[in-house]
């Protein structure tokens, strides 16, 4: 009887694993697309293109990446809202973490020189690149607010546990997206504005797409929070400490791949752009397997609302499973089909580069394997609103990362980068891991 009532709980998990992983591999999987097209795009025109969108598109990465907490703090709080069946709770969640964004976008597009200058500092841009990566920037900027709004209606349809609407609005965007930066760069020949603009229109867009389904499923919890919306703004403590941690968190995991940029420009040009396709790698496995560190938050926040310590841990253990297997698959991918796929990206070139790549293909290989783990863990301890231990396994991770490669001997080359990051990813995991392992799921903070 135990065993039939075991064998019962893991079924469910799965098919709850199933129904808001699949949406979420699906959805994640076309994100990647966007840049990926982008720099196939510029890989027409000449490798100083590809980097200037790379670096550009980075520069925008290291900005929304640290805005994350807008998506993850409002899933695990609207999650655990939810698993308790907290109406009001979910419903303040929502706009609280909205008006945080307003202000934010607000704040990315009056300031957008200095936004510009700090992160092209972080990140060593000093190339003569440089004008055509403050044209991306300057036009791409005004996307903000949607994208903003969009991170926070994302994070909060995880926590309401549906997955439907963000693949729908995700793909949506993503067409857009495409199909104009096609249009703006193959046909009337606007070149690196043209992806910026497709970028900027797709998510305004999306962003109306994203608030015609939600009335429809949703509407009622909208007029109750248009009626009460003042008094949901008072009392944004725990949405702010939530965000803060992972905040802090977001901005050494962000250094961390704008580093790669800045350690690439060091050896030139040509190894700038390689390390831009290999990105493009990680891309692709990253947001894939996200799919189910998703699928965790959405689960883990619930069952922790719900106190279901039960389904807590099947949660945690089968989206392990699931992330290791699709990590697996995206191995065998990479190391069967890595040329191929490489040559996408740099059509364009005479096939020094693609030489030069070929030198460094069996860090892309090895990388989906020793880094799905702390994809995981990220959904995990987003679930569980975890984020002081999300902060402190990341800055320790961090020093990890820059004391490896800095340590390394110079003559490595690119080498020390993407063995530095190796470390990065497989310190990130097993920290969390021995964090959750020593406090449990009730104590974790």
């Amino acid at each position: 009887m135990i065993a039939m009532t075991m064998k019962s709980k893991v079924a469910k998990i799965n098919r709850e694993i199933r129904a808001l992983a699949v949406p979420n591999v699906i959805s994640n999987v076309s994100v990647p697309l966007i840049s990926s097209v982008d720099t196939y795009l510029m890989g027409q025109l000449s490798p100083m293109a590809v980097a200037a969108v790379g670096v550009g598109s980075m520069v925008f990465n290291f900005l929304y990446w640290n805005m994350g907490f807008l998506r993850m703090g409002t899933t695990g709080l609207t999650a655990q809202a939810f698993g308790r069946k907290d109406q009001t709770e979910f419903t303040t969640v929502l706009i609280k973490a909205g008006f945080l964004g307003i202000v934010i976008s607000i704040l990315f597009v009056l300031l957008q020189v200095p936004l510009f200058k700090l992160t092209t500092v972080i990140m060593g841009s000093e190339s003569a690149a440089l004008d055509q990566i403050w044209l991306y920037f300057s036009i791409r900027i005004w996307a903000a607010p949607a994208s903003l709004l969009l991170m926070v209606l994302m994070g909060w349809l995880f926590g309401m546990q549906n997955a439907r609407f963000p693949l729908y609005v995700t793909i949506f965007i993503n067409i857009i997206n495409i199909v104009v930066s096609f249009y703006f760069v193959r046909q009337l020949g606007m070149g690196i504005a043209g992806v910026a603009w497709g970028t900027v229109l797709a998510q305004y867009l999306g962003l109306f797409f994203c608030f015609v389904i939600l009335t429809g499923r949703y509407g009622h919890f909208f007029k109750k929070m248009t009626l009460q919306a003042k008094s949901m703004l008072s009392g944004m403590n725990r949405l702010l400490h939530v965000n803060k941690d992972i905040f802090i968190r977001t901005l050494f995991l962000s250094t961390a791949f704008l580093l790669i940029f800045r350690f690439s420009e060091e050896a030139g040009p040509q190894m700038l752009a390689v390390n831009v396709v290999f990105l493009q790698f990680l891309n692709w496995m990253s947001y894939a397997i996200d799919g189910f560190a998703y699928a965790a938050e959405s689960l883990v926040g619930k069952y922790k609302g719900a106190r279901d310590g039960d389904q807590l841990r099947l949660a945690i253990n089968w989206n392990m499973i699931w992330g290791l297997i699709f990590a697996i698959l995206f191995s065998l991918s990479y190391g069967l089909f890595a040329d191929e796929i490489f040559a996408l990206f740099m059509e364009s070139d005479d096939g020094q580069i693609k030489v030069l790549a070929e030198q460094f293909f069996f860090w892309m290989i090895i990388m989906p394997i020793v880094g799905f783990g702390c994809y995981i863990w990220d959904g995990i301890f987003v679930g569980l609103t975890a984020s002081i231990a999300m902060r402190n396994c990341m800055i320790l991770a961090f020093v990890i990362y820059i004391a490896t490669y800095y340590l390394m001997p110079s003559f490595l080359g690119n080498h020390r980068v993407w063995a530095a990051f190796f470390l990065f990813l497989i310190s990130r995991g097993l920290l969390q891991f021995l964090w959750y392992r020593h406090r449990g799921w009730e104590e974790i903070r």
